[in-house]
């Protein structure tokens, strides 16, 4: 072999190394976007007036366009235009997915006060399998709740665990310990009903400050059974105003499979005020509660390469700890490249 045909072997084998780093970071980047995402998010009375403050749709937007599921609490769309316009300004916005969504009945003891549990969610990462409203007609605990769970079941095909339930809840701050003893009732019933343990509980249960007192923590059947694990921790504050400083919006899950299709330290608030460097006025606007997440494993996905080489991206992990085996492994055949 030449001289001149070996440098020309050596300067392509060096651009093919090039362009195998190149691919690696562009594998790193699409693994980190490719978290499953469920949030929950009290609005704080979001109905037709919200929806007249571009500002406000704009942030709303960006919020819950992270997120495969989010259920929404405190929708007061009376006029029923507040929810359709939240689902076209997401299409808008996220030209990757498709957003749509589904909604409870309107809820509350008085005809002048009245919410929705809405859940908005990702058509091309998730479908509806089942839902109903819970009746809330348990004898000797008739009307336990004064905005009853609407139990929504969900496909991710994509998710280690595959199929889920959500019971989502805004308690009543005056009856927050009844309310949360009373969706062990409803744990039991979506279990029954649907023949499965993966049921994840979330939303603003006000399960703290004075709405909650410790004292009263050992009657709350959602607290004292050791097969529920409580994501987010007490003394993690979900509200917005530097005025206080409560845990009320939580995520719980049910059983240890499902407390395993969990990544490890994901369930947090999502602090928008500092993301998206907001006033505290600002942030307000938007809503006095910071919205709160978890992200779900996924299943694995392979990556093949000519030569019948093939490579194994670990996505249902940690992302950096996916990211780092990826990077490890794809810089070991750019060094093997380089070294030919």
């Amino acid at each position: 072999m030449t001289s001149g045909s070996r440098l020309f072997q050596l300067c392509a084998m060096r651009s093919f190394a090039l362009l195998l780093l190149s691919f690696l970071v562009g594998v790193s980047d699409v693994q980190g976007g490719s978290d499953f995402r469920v949030c929950a998010f009290n609005l704080h009375h979001f109905g037709d007036s919200k929806t007249k403050k571009s500002a406000v749709m704009q942030t709303l937007t960006r919020i819950i366009a992270r997120c495969d599921v989010c259920l929404l609490q405190e929708v007061r769309d009376s006029k029923e235009k507040a929810v359709p316009q939240l689902i076209t300004q997401l299409n808008s916005y996220d030209g990757e997915h498709t957003y749509d969504s589904v909604a409870s009945e309107r809820l509350g003891r008085s005809d002048t006060y009245q919410e929705q549990y809405v859940f908005v969610y990702r058509t091309d990462t998730v479908t509806i399998t089942g839902q109903y409203q819970y009746p809330d007609n348990r004898p000797g605990d008739v009307d336990a709740f004064s905005r009853e769970p609407f139990v929504v079941r969900f496909r991710a095909p994509k998710t280690a665990i595959k199929e889920f339930v959500l019971i989502p809840q805004h308690t009543t701050p005056t009856n927050t310990t009844k309310e949360l003893d009373a969706l062990y009732d409803v744990l039991q019933d979506v279990k029954k009903m649907w023949k499965t343990e993966n049921v994840m509980l979330l939303g603003d249960f006000n399960a703290d400050c004075g709405y909650l007192a410790k004292k009263n923590r050992k009657n709350v059947r959602l607290i004292t059974e050791k097969n529920l694990f409580w994501l987010i921790e007490d003394k993690i504050d979900t509200t917005v105003k530097s005025t206080t400083s409560c845990t009320y919006d939580r995520i719980v899950v049910h059983g240890e499979t499902f407390f395993r299709a969990i990544v490890p330290l994901s369930a947090k608030p999502f602090d928008f005020q500092t993301e998206y460097q907001l006033t505290e006025e600002e942030a307000l606007e938007v809503s006095d509660h910071y919205p709160v997440e978890v992200l779900l494993r996924v299943v694995r996905s392979k990556v093949s390469f000519s030569g019948a080489t093939s490579l194994a991206l670990t996505v249902n992990q940690n992302p950096s700890e996916s990211k780092f085996l990826s990077l490890f492994v794809l810089s070991h055949l750019v060094f093997q490249a380089l070294t030919w």
